[in-house]
């Protein structure tokens, strides 16, 4: 009976570390988790030959894609007063940095920093005002853009994947 409840216990740890919508509806750290796992699966399940890929002319390939995200969370975190990294030096990074290991590096980084930070805020600094591009904004507004932001682009991935026959992880 005990070996029973144990593999009882085990099948439902590994069947909820497998649940693919794992952090929906749980609030902003859920979301932030959820989107972040997607976006990392569908970047590394995008060969590397496909990085170059754009779907026309003066369109953002996959590569200048998920460095966007990247770079985007670290500017929008900043305007919460989270410091920029200091290996942010060029303005042409999104176009420039194209190498499939170093673009996922970037990302993973920049998911990292948002979700370390978003931990780190107290409640009480989320109605703190910031000034984002002359605008009045909230530090709970920016997070709330980054979410955004990483959806709507990881929703951009996820066609550009399909239109080249690559299945999204979790959609298989």
């Amino acid at each position: 009976m005990k070996v029973l409840l144990f593999c009882f216990v085990l099948s439902a740890v590994v069947v909820r570390a497998q649940d693919p919508y794992e952090g929906l509806w749980q609030g902003y750290d859920g979301e932030w988790g959820h989107v972040s796992r997607q976006v990392v699966a569908l970047a590394e399940a995008i060969p590397a030959e496909k990085y170059s890929w754009r779907p026309g002319e003066g369109v953002r390939s996959v590569s200048e894609v998920i460095m966007h995200i990247a770079l985007a969370n670290y500017w929008l975190l900043s305007g919460t007063g989270t410091k920029l990294p200091a290996d942010i030096k060029a303005e042409n990074m999104e176009s420039a940095v194209t190498a499939k290991p170093e673009v996922i590096n970037w990302l993973k980084r920049s998911l990292e920093a948002v979700r370390v930070a978003h931990l780190a805020v107290k409640p009480a600094d989320l109605q703190r005002k910031v000034e984002v591009n002359g605008r009045d904004a909230t530090v709970d507004g920016m997070y709330l853009r980054i979410i955004v932001h990483a959806n709507e682009h990881m929703g951009q991935l996820v066609a550009y994947a399909r239109m080249n026959g690559i299945v999204p992880p979790w959609s298989k």
